[in-house]
């Protein structure tokens, strides 16, 4: 099996396949947002600074960002691949990245490009409700995604919520940072021959196949 990095606009599908994958092939899903956060209930000194950092809204710098990736992906449940969600982020990470996966003997898999119109992405973005729980995300204008009762989590039962930022000023704004800080990040992984792009308006059973035949290698 291969590891995956998605790249995707916001809305584009990330998180929705992410768990279908990972479910599915029992790959672990590493989301570096998750792991900052479980750091930060240590009792350390890397805990403390991360815990001000994110509180204060500021970035945690790169070097302990490497750190705490290295340390997971090292784990035995790695061993036969894993999603990355999160990182890396710019040409910088990705490059430390690569060094890191040759430190480790790893390979780095494939690199996902899930491609949506803007104007497709924002209607999503109109219809996104999440469970504040569980994480589970849903769409009320996506048949495949409708929660089976409104506005109730089919997970854990918990009320689902709309995120604050999912609105149309705050999405123009994301969009608009992706295209800016991304595009180069697509160049360079398909100058390495590993960028596969999926149209990401497909259904989702058409999207899901598409991926998992390129894990597979077919």
């Amino acid at each position: 099996m291969r590891s995956i990095i998605f790249i995707a606009p916001p809305a584009g599908g990330k998180g929705t396949f992410s768990e279908i994958i990972c479910k599915k092939y029992k790959m672990p899903h590493i989301s570096i947002g998750e792991i900052l956060r479980e750091v930060t209930t240590r009792n350390e000194e890397m805990s403390k600074y991360i815990n001000e950092q994110m509180n204060s809204g500021k970035l945690v710098k790169d070097e302990y960002i490497y750190e705490l990736i290295k340390e997971r992906i090292s784990r035995e449940d790695c061993d036969n691949g894993y999603i990355l969600d999160g990182f890396p982020r710019s040409i910088s990470q990705a490059e430390d990245y690569d060094r890191m996966l040759a430190e480790l003997n790893k390979d780095l898999g494939c690199v996902i490009l899930l491609d949506i119109p803007k104007e497709v992405a924002a209607k999503r973005i109109a219809g996104r409700l999440s469970c504040p729980k569980c994480g589970k995300v849903y769409n009320i204008y996506n048949d495949s995604m409708k929660p089976k009762k409104d506005n109730i989590c089919d997970e854990c039962n918990s009320t689902l919520v709309k995120r604050e930022d999912d609105n149309e000023k705050s999405y123009e704004l994301r969009y608009n940072t992706y295209i800016e800080k991304t595009q180069p990040l697509i160049d360079y992984y398909k100058n390495k021959n590993v960028l596969y792009t999926i149209d990401s308006t497909l259904s989702i059973d058409e999207v899901t196949s598409r991926i998992e035949k390129i894990i597979r290698g077919d």
